[in-house]
Order: structure tokens, then C-alpha cells, then sequence
């Protein structure tokens, strides 16, 4: 099993898609890596050389901000949002959605089960 990033890539997969379990790289950045190394794009991750591994790896910590250092950005900056108490930040706070969705019916995902108002009977 490869392991690029910190995470093992499934060897069993086409090397453009086995990218894509590293958090930070999508589809795109993964056709990329592929040109850059190489790669044909119906190569499998247990047909790589190791050298073919190391190029892979060589270039995503060269070019690309992945796992660790991209959730700690992003968690940097949901707190810097929080810690200024914008609109934004309070929404985060308050774990209600950030980006202007409606609240009055749905937005279950990010508001929790529903809770049920005491004393409300037929």
C-alpha cells in the first residue's frame, strides 16, 4: 500500500483517483500530479515504481498544501471569523449555517436533531 501525505492510498485504483483520498486534493489537482509526473492516467497504484511514489510525493509537498496544514488553516480561519464576531463568525458560533441558507425549515445538518417544545400537545 502506498502512503503519500500521511494517508494510504487504495493500491487496487487508478493512480487519479487514489489522489483524491488526500484531503486537499480534488479531481483537478490529481490530473495535474499525474501530468507532471507522468503518469499515464489508467495506470493502477500497484503498478508504481517506487520512484514513480516518490515523484508523487516530491511534488504534492513541493506545490500543494494537503491534510494537516490545509485543516489548520481552515480551522484558523473559522476562528479569526469568530474571534472578529462578524456575521460570519457569530454563525459559527452559533453553529447555524454560514452562507445566507434558510433556518426555519431544514438546515438539520448543521442544527443537530430536532428538539421537541415542551408542553405542545393536541
Amino acid at each position: 500500500m502506498a502512503r503519500i501525505a500521511g494517508v494510504n492510498i487504495p493500491t487496487a485504483k487508478r493512480v487519479e483517483i487514489a489522489l483524491q483520498y488526500i484531503h486537499g486534493i480534488g479531481p483537478k489537482f490529481a490530473k495535474d500530479i499525474c501530468a507532471k509526473v507522468g503518469i499515464p492516467t489508467d495506470r493502477r497504484v500497484h503498478q508504481l515504481t517506487d520512484d514513480e511514489v516518490l515523484r508523487i510525493r516530491e511534488v504534492i509537498d513541493a506545490d500543494y498544501r494537503v491534510e494537516g496544514d490545509l485543516r489548520r488553516e481552515v480551522a484558523m480561519n473559522i476562528k479569526r471569523l469568530m474571534d472578529m464576531a462578524c456575521y460570519r463568525g457569530l454563525r459559527h458560533r452559533k453553529n447555524l449555517p454560514v452562507r445566507g441558507q434558510r433556518t426555519h425549515t431544514n438546515a438539520r445538518t448543521r442544527k443537530g436533531p430536532a428538539k421537541p417544545i415542551a408542553g405542545k400537545k393536541k
